[in-house]
């Protein structure tokens, strides 16, 4: 009877290296039988799982280590095992997992990546209308780069930013189907290397679309026009106006996020677009609007719609353009025409900023919680600039109330 082999611990696993020399090593580590973990002679290691299948000895790849887990190799191994004894082929069974499967537990795995049900919804959406009607029965094993060719290069000229953003939903769907042991080889949605030599770049495509701003010389008219009306929903634009963040970061403030006494707001990294936290310091004029907010009882948001929940997007964009209908001419972006929108408003932000030049550009970007630097820039960037952004957004402020001619030489503190 053949030697159960020895039961091997995660740790034990990590500590398995090739001896240099000779083959691929590959080393039983127990738990199931037949279960080994292969290393190469570059070190490459990968899980593979040794089993009998009608009667012929087969090998099958269950994944890459670390990617794959010992945990994880053992319950595959078992998975395997289990469909053999029912007299199931897993082989056969692979070959027909198909990208549908595979969108499925994806978006099974990514759950926690995702910022809000929005996101998921988005990340769904677009593979089902575009990538499910061409992909979505074939097996992942069988597609190429002809096959993400065919989704993509119907949609790439007219809709580039949907695409290039399916592209990279299509590259996660079949990396995962690779760590699962479903597919080998060179991800065929890779775009460096690959398919940046048969589509053009996106933004030789189409350029992006900005969105309509307020022109410097209506703004103040606009925030006078703003705080003359009442509402959660314009007291929110208001606030976005403010603190040049961004509609869904108002949106979804809560009121545990607010340091009154410090004039802070302090948004999670869970909130924000770059997935890091952004402190925006809260001048007197944000301040003053906050503490003369209802609070809602039994809602945390700052800004609660009618039942307590968040505000809508439109919910904003509808107050702005009740502002622009109610002037005579409106309020157009100067460079396209079209009426202003919450978005823009961080444009008009920035367009002051660089009429200024005392304010730096790395603390106007911070500002706007804009990705600043290298990896190793932010890394050494210890400080946020909280009180030099203080003193520029009370500056900003006074703009905004119609006090463009007073210059900044002496800054007022804190709040000022």
């Amino acid at each position: 009877m053949p030697r159960k082999a020895k039961e091997l611990s995660a740790t034990e696993v990590r500590r398995i290296t090739h001896p240099g020399t000779g083959g691929n090593l590959n080393v039983a580590v127990g738990g199931v039988d037949g279960l080994q973990l292969q290393v190469t002679p570059t070190g490459a290691r990968s899980w593979l799982l040794r089993v009998t299948i009608k009667g012929k000895r087969r090998q099958l790849g269950l994944g890459p280590f670390p990617d794959v887990t010992l945990a994880q190799a053992r319950e595959r191994a078992r998975g395997i095992k289990e469909q053999v004894w029912q007299g199931i082929d897993p082989l056969a069974e692979k070959r027909r997992f198909t990208f549908a499967q595979a969108m499925e537990r994806t978006l099974e795995s990514r759950t926690a990546e995702f910022r809000n049900d929005k996101h998921k919804k988005q990340w769904r959406s677009t593979l089902d209308k575009y990538a499910v009607p061409v992909l979505g029965d074939m097996p992942v094993s069988d597609i190429d780069v002809s096959d993400v060719l065919r989704v993509l290069e119907p949609i790439w000229p007219t809709k580039t930013e949907t695409a290039s953003r399916l592209r990279g939903r299509i590259e996660a769907v079949l990396s995962w189907a690779t760590v699962g042991g479903h597919r080998k080889g060179d991800n065929p949605a890779r775009w460096r290397g690959n398919l940046d030599a048969v589509l053009p770049k996106p933004g030789k495509v189409a350029k992006v679309k900005h969105n309509p701003a307020l022109s410097l010389t209506d703004a103040a008219d606009w925030f006078s026009d703003l705080r003359k009306r009442d509402g959660m929903a314009t007291r929110a634009l208001e606030f976005v106006a403010l603190t040049a963040a961004r509609s869904g970061e108002v949106r979804g403030a809560t009121w545990d996020e607010i340091d009154m006494d410090a004039g802070l707001w302090i948004i999670p990294a869970e909130r924000m677009k770059a997935q890091r936290e952004h402190r925006v310091p809260l001048t007197a004029d944000a301040v003053a609007l906050l503490k003369g907010l209802p609070r809602m009882q039994g809602s945390p948001y700052v800004f609660p719609a009618a039942r307590g929940g968040m505000l809508s997007d439109m919910a904003l964009s509808a107050c702005m353009k009740r502002i622009h209908e109610a002037r005579d001419g409106g309020y157009l972006d100067p460079r396209s025409g079209r009426p202003a929108v919450p978005h823009g408003l961080r444009s008009t932000f920035r367009d002051w900023t660089a009429e200024r030049t005392e304010y730096e550009r790395d603390m106007v970007e911070i500002a706007l919680a804009h990705t600043v630097g290298t990896t190793v820039e932010r890394a050494y960037r210890r400080s946020d600039m909280i009180e030099k952004r203080r003193q520029m957004m009370g500056a900003w402020a006074r703009f905004l109330k119609g006090k463009a001619g007073a210059k900044v030489v002496k800054l007022e503190a804190a709040n000022g």
